[in-house]
């Protein structure tokens, strides 16, 4: 299991219909799963809070978020969605291509907004909330969208297409240059890399040689950096993002305790069961009786 199938609910390893992608995901933190783990795709992402509350990280900088609130996540950004303290969060999950705003040839949308935001010559705020002056602005044609989608008439299409246009007017026109990023783009496009790497290998075993050689950095460099980047250390990190894909797994199937700690790359069942005890706070038998 990847990141992709992890984030939804669908068989399938990709977030969006072909023929019209753009989809919407209604979740709930823990009820659905306890966490996101860090990741990044080619797709815009729209986190909705509807209810309650939750944590968000986005290119590494931290987010407590409360409802109602929109974070964006531009294509290619780390995020990650993780429970805050014993809160619930109850949110959309609206995944969408732009590429089906982005005309193939020389075009004004295309050049003078969408794609100097995704290269970076310009931002947006990554959170809005009510107190932010154009929140209503922000979040009315997404709401137009969701509002469509209940029914889905006769080019609908036509009119979700039309509100992503007057969703990314506001921002261009009453949002641009009002923050900047925090990280440089160098350190961020090494680290997705490596995460990327984890996502598709992490039920093999990695060493500290493996990785640091995906990182193109010896093995103390690479260390020292993941360590610097990401606030703990690659190996704490592998063994957390291997418990989170178990616990997902402990929800959704049947599979015996034993079948899935060596599905996430655990050697060793007393391992697994120790290191799921402490970072769960109870058995992976009582979390699934309990999910």
């Amino acid at each position: 299991m990847n990141i992709l199938e992890y984030e939804n609910y669908h068989e399938d390893k990709t977030h969006v219909e072909l023929t019209f992608p753009y989809n919407t995901y209604l979740c709930s933190i823990p009820l659905d799963f306890s966490g996101v783990p860090l990741h990044w795709h080619d797709d815009m992402e729209l986190i909705y809070i509807k209810k309650g509350c939750g944590h968000i990280s986005v290119d590494f900088k931290e987010y407590h978020v409360t409802a109602p609130s929109l974070v964006l996540i531009l294509p290619g950004q780390l995020h990650s969605i993780d429970q805050y303290m014993d809160e619930s969060m109850e949110y959309e999950n609206i995944i969408f291509s732009l590429s089906m705003l982005l005309p193939g040839k020389y075009d004004y949308t295309k050049e003078d907004f969408l794609t100097p935001l995704l290269a970076g010559r310009f931002t947006v705020p990554t959170v809005f909330t009510p107190v932010y002056p154009y929140y209503e602005d922000v979040v009315a044609p997404i709401d137009a969208c969701d509002e469509i989608c209940k029914t889905m008439p006769q080019g609908y299409q036509l009119y979700i297409k039309s509100k992503l246009y007057e969703f990314f007017f506001v921002l261009d026109n009453r949002c641009r240059n009002l923050t900047k990023p925090l990280k440089s783009k160098k350190t961020l496009d090494k680290m997705k890399v490596v995460l990327k790497y984890v996502e598709n290998n992490y039920a093999d075993k990695i060493s500290i040689a493996d990785i640091a050689d995906v990182a193109g950095f010896s093995e103390s460099h690479f260390m020292r950096y993941f360590k610097e980047t990401m606030g703990t250390s690659f190996v704490d990190y592998l063994k957390d993002y291997r418990l989170t894909m178990a616990a997902r797994l402990l929800q959704s199937s049947d599979s015996s305790v034993l079948s899935i700690s060596g599905e996430v790359g655990f050697e060793s069942l007393s391992y697994f069961n120790r290191a799921f005890k402490k970072h769960y706070g109870m058995t992976p038998l009582q979390y699934r009786k309990g999910s």
